[in-house]
């Protein structure tokens, strides 16, 4: 099997399927055959994964990129909804969170940093209201507990009963959204 080997300074062999194919990011001192061995014994997940990413590939041909322009009114939409969707949702928590950017992020749909402010992806504005809705309500909740524990769940979970359906949803379709922002084709 083919691969682009990627040395760094890490500690562990790790693989991943790009547009280039298969990228190996190993440790420097990793010899060939270790990498080989990896790559063997990880075979089935890297074929399952580049065959995703094909079907993802047609998927983005078929409906085509998105234009600057509608990255710049997806953008413009964003900057007068979620923000109305955090000032809904905050008081529920008991949270004030910072400062509400919005971005075109390649591989989140929101994060919240440890000032509290919120960042959300304009990509958002592509999916349901209540995929907005669990992810403004999930990096609100970041102003709570800084992590992914079950703590974290339950503040999500009182405000979001329904979270996992919509989460559910975002991590079926929303590979499709992110790469019509992103050229992968």
């Amino acid at each position: 099997m083919d691969y682009i080997l990627k040395r760094s300074k890490r500690k562990t062999i790790g693989l991943e399927i790009t547009d280039e194919g298969l990228v190996v990011r190993a440790p420097m001192r990793a010899s060939k055959r270790e990498i080989e061995r990896v790559i063997r014994q990880h075979r089935e997940w890297i074929l399952r994964r580049m065959a995703q990413r094909e079907i993802l590939q047609a998927k983005v041909r078929e409906k085509g990129l998105l234009s600057r322009e509608e990255i710049k009114d997806l953008s413009d939409r964003a900057r007068a909804y979620i923000p109305q969707r955090v000032a809904y949702y905050a008081p529920m928590l008991g949270v004030q969170p910072g400062r509400i950017a919005i971005r075109t992020q390649k591989t989140r749909w929101g994060s919240c940093s440890a000032k509290g402010n919120l960042n959300f992806n304009c990509l958002l504005m592509l999916t349901p209201p209540e995929v907005i809705d669990s992810v403004v309500v999930h990096e609100l909740c970041h102003l709570l507990e800084m992590n992914h524990s079950s703590k974290f769940y339950q503040h999500v979970l009182r405000v979001f009963p329904d979270y996992y359906k919509h989460h559910a949803w975002l991590r079926k379709h929303g590979p499709e959204i992110m790469a019509r922002a992103h050229s992968m084709v």
